[in-house]
């Protein structure tokens, strides 16, 4: 299961082309979140965009938040990815606390 998920997430995230519903968001919408929890090779870490902001204020957290152990083999930093909630402002809920 975990590499259905592992492979489900890595084609969404990188491909980001078919907007698909995962925990209450489009994956295509998750796109915008991306220099915020993995930028390309070489490129520093950037703060969330609003619009990335937008998108986590929208999202099913816990849902997103019990993904985590599959997030290392798409090429996401764990520690980024479970800091945005509150680099957006909006309550971490205890799943998403490293």
């Amino acid at each position: 299961m975990i590499k259905f998920l592992a492979s489900l997430l890595f084609s969404l995230f990188l491909v980001g082309t078919i907007a698909t519903p995962l925990c209450r968001v489009d994956t295509k919408e998750l796109k915008m979140c991306q220099p915020a929890v993995a930028p390309p090779h070489g490129q520093p870490l950037q703060p969330p965009t609003k619009g990335c902001c937008s998108v986590v204020r929208r999202a099913d957290l816990k849902c997103l938040c019990s993904l985590k152990s599959v997030l290392p083999t798409i090429g996401i930093n764990t520690a980024n990815a479970l800091a945005l909630p509150s680099k957006c402002g909006i309550h971490t809920p205890p799943e998403c606390r490293g």
